[in-house]
């Protein structure tokens, strides 16, 4: 093989692999095999007892049956939280959409739900978001999702002084910490956690919208004119919500923190962990590792990384319901998974049996792989069908 097809072979392999850790199979792959390690009792600091998984089945059936008796259960998404306090803001923001068309309408949609779910960070135990209108404090999720509910509504984010819903790459990149302290009521005595790096992840949106003009456009890009992106993806009135992952993974990949890259792509919520190493994972392709561009070492590694990708499928939920209002059949809803986030942990943590904890939280090595291990079992015991 001559360097030009090894160089074309490398690229391939790479983008393959990039395409797969941006997928919600990967997830379940990934977790899917730490799981079963946890079950053969070959992880060094847990193993899997499912004898007491009915238990927690049983308990999880009896809060749905609680919280919805008739089963119709939404999606967990940001939408939920806009309607704290059994306040109807969103038929407040639907009374202030009359008369746009339903297209228009859902990019207000998708540009309120983008901004707030990447300004929804913890808040710390303190900050409150006093809401004048209903005389509520609210703080954590809540509080932040009223905040930013306020902040899109009012303008802030938008450079069109004749269509305010909306946030627009010039409005995001010139948001700052004086601006989003003051609509958030940050004080001494009111601190929030993390204002600047919410500031920053702003500004980055904004960025990120000018440089992907295939999926935001090009005069002035919204978050919401990815809208315009999926609609040309729909077939038949369906479109997948694998798709819809994809296009957010894609889109919004340039804006999280760096961790592991491949090709100069970065993969966001991807963790390393070496056990993946020594087992085959279910996706691992018939491809020696002289393939790949930088030899067996990048091979390992590819095979021993594990996507959660958190927030960009809770962002995912979020934007499947504007688009179900749309009128589109959102199809492939079990391809998603449930959320990796300590919640789920905290239900199963009587299904995962800690061992050697104190070694684990002492030595600094092993806090990483502990996290990961901690957040794919319980991972793998929402999404396996």
């Amino acid at each position: 093989m001559n360097s030009k097809n090894i160089q074309h072979s490398g690229f391939s392999i790479q983008h393959s692999e990039i395409a797969y850790l941006r997928s919600a199979g990967a997830i379940r792959d990934r977790c899917g095999v730490l799981f079963e390690l946890g079950c053969e009792d070959k992880l060094s600091h847990f193993r899997c007892d499912l004898t007491q998984l009915e238990r927690v089945a049983d308990y999880v059936i009896e809060v749905m049956r609680e919280e919805y008796p008739d089963l119709e259960i939404p999606f967990h998404s940001r939408w939920r939280h806009f309607e704290a306090g059994d306040v109807p803001r969103l038929a407040e923001l639907d009374e202030m959409l009359v008369g746009v068309s339903a297209v228009d309408k859902t990019r207000a949609k998708f540009d309120l739900a983008i901004i707030s779910v990447l300004l929804d960070a913890g808040a710390g135990n303190s900050w409150r978001y006093y809401e004048q209108e209903s005389d509520r404090a609210l703080g954590r999720s809540e509080g932040l999702a009223v905040a930013s509910f306020c902040l899109f509504c009012q303008g802030y984010l938008s450079t069109n002084e004749e269509w305010l819903l909306q946030a627009d790459a010039q409005g995001l990149q010139g948001i700052t910490e004086a601006l989003l302290s003051s609509r958030f009521q940050v004080s001494p005595d009111n601190p929030l956690v993390g204002l600047a790096g919410r500031v920053e992840l702003l500004q980055k949106l904004g960025k990120t919208l000018l440089s992907k003009p295939h999926i935001f456009g090009s005069d002035n890009p919204r978050p919401g004119n990815l809208v315009n992106y999926l609609l040309e993806q729909f077939h038949n009135g369906q479109l997948s919500a694998q798709t819809v992952l994809s296009a957010v993974l894609e889109g919004l990949g340039d804006i999280w923190p760096g961790r592991i890259k491949i090709a100069g792509v970065n993969l966001g919520n991807v963790w390393h962990h070496p056990t993946l190493q020594k087992f085959k994972t279910k996706d691992t392709a018939p491809i020696h590792h002289s393939s790949y561009p930088f030899g067996e070492a990048s091979y390992i590694i590819h095979h021993s990384l594990v996507p959660f990708h958190k927030l960009s499928q809770w962002l995912t939920y979020s934007l499947l319901e504007p688009l179900q209002e749309l009128g589109l059949e959102i199809t492939e809803l079990n391809a998603l998974t449930g959320l990796p986030e300590y919640r789920n942990g905290g239900l199963c943590i009587n299904t995962v049996q800690l061992r050697n904890i104190a070694e684990a939280v002492l030595n600094k090595n092993t806090k990483s792989n502990l996290g990961v291990r901690l957040t794919a079992l319980p991972n793998s015991s929402f999404i396996t069908n």
